[in-house]
């Protein structure tokens, strides 16, 4: 029988590659396709056994290519099972409408891909298959520690890892257990099996019926019989047949075997669960020492916007005086990566600064800039990325840039109290003051210089220049006289 194969259709490289390494350890040929479209055209000419397709995908979706390949009479029959992190009955039943057999999480175990693989014959069904002796390599195949390992690579979030951990330990003890009693049993029905064998030599031995000839026996070992005065001849009994132990030894060392091997799985899972525990921990406090880095450095924006704010001008004449009153008319925000630039924060400083240009009776027009800051990241497309940590080497970020604001367009970089100020500054002021909004993309006139990328140079200084181009600026402009 040759090897069965399967399509895996999903825009996350990585998640491509998580779920093309369960499938080998089944031995099973693994294609990949990074869009709905790439699929179809597989599939023009190539017929796998099985698709994992994921639902969110740019262009055609997964729903949508369903849709299409159940269309097809050439692919009709080829089982789909929807891989993705949707839930809920809705979407598993919208799913089955469209001819999918199921849906499978994005945070997949080696024993969910197992009953899938089973679900779609790719495997063949062990029930009623003898059971396999018990071996490290076995163990290793079932990926019975892949998920710790997984677990210590993940990037700190604000999941409860210990619980993970702990649940993951327990499954995988469970397969375990149940794979230890499956092959004792195995291991029991033979011995049985053996011993009522040997018992039904040694009883047909045993009652043998007796020859009426009489008993020939060497020369060289003839015995003569005893004579006595009262009584017949003293013959003695024939030899009974002798009982083999070797079954017996045979399952009492293959016992041992089994209890030896799962003292040594024990030990190398209660290894592993520690080394976890440790990385979880470590990353961790890594989360907490950014938490507060970050908000140190809100708290420290945030006092130095004060400062500046309460400076006065110098003032040395009537003409300085005004010219120094227009400089005063603008102000700048830093805005912390992830936000939304004109939110709630920006519109309680832009509700002040239209409440100093109507005391001053101004006239023109408010120009609010916000630019992006191009920042050190750390992370993936699929998972996200956030600001790397301030010790790692710059050499060794993810992504230099700003994806949060890149993918920010239009209405949805500013709140709706936002826009409503804006609409309504026009009106309040008489026509006197009107707004004019523009942005700058990531990287284009940094108000403050990036440093020279070297070897030495760290996430933490990059990040700090890219904390201050980070910002919104509002400045007002008089109209001409």
């Amino acid at each position: 029988m040759g090897r069965k194969s399967a399509l895996i259709v999903d825009d996350s490289k990585s998640a491509r590659v998580i779920l093309s390494r369960m499938l080998e350890k089944h031995d099973i040929e693994v294609d990949m396709a990074e869009s709905a479209e790439q699929a179809i055209e597989y599939l023009q000419r190539n017929r796998p056994d099985a698709i994992f397709m994921d639902h969110q995908m740019a262009g055609m979706d997964g729903l949508q290519a369903v849709k299409a390949i159940k269309a097809n009479s050439q692919t009709a029959m080829i089982p789909i099972m929807m891989y993705t992190s949707q839930e809920g009955e809705l979407y598993v039943g919208q799913a089955r409408a469209l001819g999918a057999m199921g849906v499978l999480p994005k945070q997949l175990r080696p024993v969910d891909v197992s009953k899938v693989l089973y679900e779609l014959h790719l495997l063949p069904d062990r029930r009623g298959a003898p059971q396999p002796d018990v071996t490290g390599g076995d163990l290793e195949a079932t990926g019975g520690f892949s998920a710790l390992h997984s677990l210590a690579a993940a990037p700190a979030t604000s999941v409860d890892w210990g619980r993970r951990v702990e649940m993951t330990v327990k499954d995988q003890a469970a397969d375990l257990r149940r794979f230890f009693i499956a092959s004792l049993d195995s291991v029991a029905a033979r011995i049985v099996n053996d011993v009522r064998d040997s018992d039904a030599r040694g009883v047909v031995v045993a009652h043998k019926p007796a020859s009426t000839a009489p008993l020939a026996l060497p020369a060289a070992a003839s015995v003569p019989a005893p004579v006595h005065s009262s009584g017949p001849a003293f013959v003695p009994p024939p030899p009974q047949a002798y009982e083999s132990p070797g079954p017996w030894i045979a399952g009492i060392a293959t016992i041992a075997l089994i209890a030896v091997a799962f003292a040594l799985l024990w030990i190398e899972a209660r290894d592993e669960l520690a080394k976890s525990r440790a990385d979880v921990a470590a990353l961790t406090a890594s989360n907490a020492e950014i938490s507060r880095g970050r908000q140190i450095l809100g708290e420290t924006v945030k006092d130095l916007t004060s400062a500046l704010a309460a400076t006065p001008p110098a003032n040395t004449s009537a003409q300085s005086s005004s010219a120094a009153s227009n400089a005063a008319l603008a102000r700048s925000e830093l805005v912390p990566y992830g936000e939304v630039p004109l939110d709630r924060n920006r519109t309680d400083v832009l509700r002040e600064f239209f409440g100093k240009l109507e005391a001053q009776g101004f006239h023109g027009v408010v120009k609010i800039s916000s630019a992006a800051g191009s920042f050190c990241l750390t992370g993936n497309p699929g998972d996200g990325f956030v600001p790397a940590n301030a010790s790692l080497p710059a050499s060794k970020c993810d992504l230099i840039g700003n994806p949060a604001e890149e993918s920010t367009a239009g209405q949805q970089r500013q709140s709706l109290a936002f826009a409503n100020l804006v609409a309504g500054i026009r009106q309040k002021s008489g026509g006197a003051i009107s707004v004019s909004i523009e942005s700058t993309p990531s990287g284009a006139r940094p108000a403050a210089p990036y440093p020279l990328r070297t070897d030495t140079l760290t996430a933490g200084e990059w990040n700090k220049a890219a904390a201050t181009n980070n910002r919104v600026d509002f400045t007002a402009e008089p109209a001409p006289p």
